[in-house]
Order: structure tokens, then sequence, then C-alpha cells
């Protein structure tokens, strides 16, 4: 039986490791969280805020997710996509899911997200 969503992993380029960790807790506002050692020498890199993991894994024939993306609820969603274009993050609202508000971004290797709100 299923009981929870533990994490989401995101692939991403060898080497882009400090631009990931400089969008992810810098722009977004995770924390970086240790990699067990066996999985570190692999590369990448593990982020959390709350209850949200995403993992980044290396990935030699790295292509970015441009369709799949790990759907992210924020609080404040006005205040969160001024703070991600602020930082330079691009912010594309779409109205297309009723009942909440809701837009995409990308990460620094081109990975999608979509962060979204219960409309009030």
């Amino acid at each position: 039986m299923l009981v929870a969503l533990d994490h989401v992993q995101l692939a991403a380029p060898v080497g882009s490791e400090d631009r990931l960790r400089a969008y992810y807790t810098g722009v977004l506002g995770m924390t970086e969280i240790p990699k067990p050692p066996a999985l570190a020498a692999r590369g990448g890199c593990w982020f959390e805020a709350g209850f949200v993991q995403l993992h980044l894994g290396i990935q030699r024939d790295f292509r970015p997710a441009q369709k799949a993306h790990p759907g992210l609820r924020v609080r404040d969603i006005e205040a969160y996509a001024a703070r991600l274009t602020a930082l330079g993050a691009p912010v594309t609202w779409d109205d297309a899911l009723p009942g909440h508000r809701r837009f995409y971004s990308e990460d620094p290797v081109g990975n999608r997200l979509e962060f979204l709100e219960p409309a009030p």
C-alpha cells in the first residue's frame, strides 16, 4: 500500500551541481541535504523544504524534462513568483487548472517545474 511520496528525482548534466545548488537553495529557498556516501560518488545533489524532497541525479546523455515535472505547492504564490522573477528565473503563468493559481519555471539546466496554490 502506498502511503506517501518520498521524493522526486530530476536529471542534470555532468558538472552542473554548483548551478543547481545556487538555484535550489538561493532561488527556491530549499536546503541541501547530504547524500549517503555510496550515492554521493555518483554526483548530483539533494534538496528539501518541509516534507518536499527533490533529488538531482547526474545523467551523461542529459536532456531536460520539458513536459514531465514536479508540481510544487506554495504559499503566497504571487510573492513566490515575484521572488523567482527578481532572482532571474523565468515565470510563465497558466490559468488552465480550475481552482488553482499556478505558474511554470525551469531550473538552470532546463527542467520544467510547476508551482501552484489552491485559489482562495
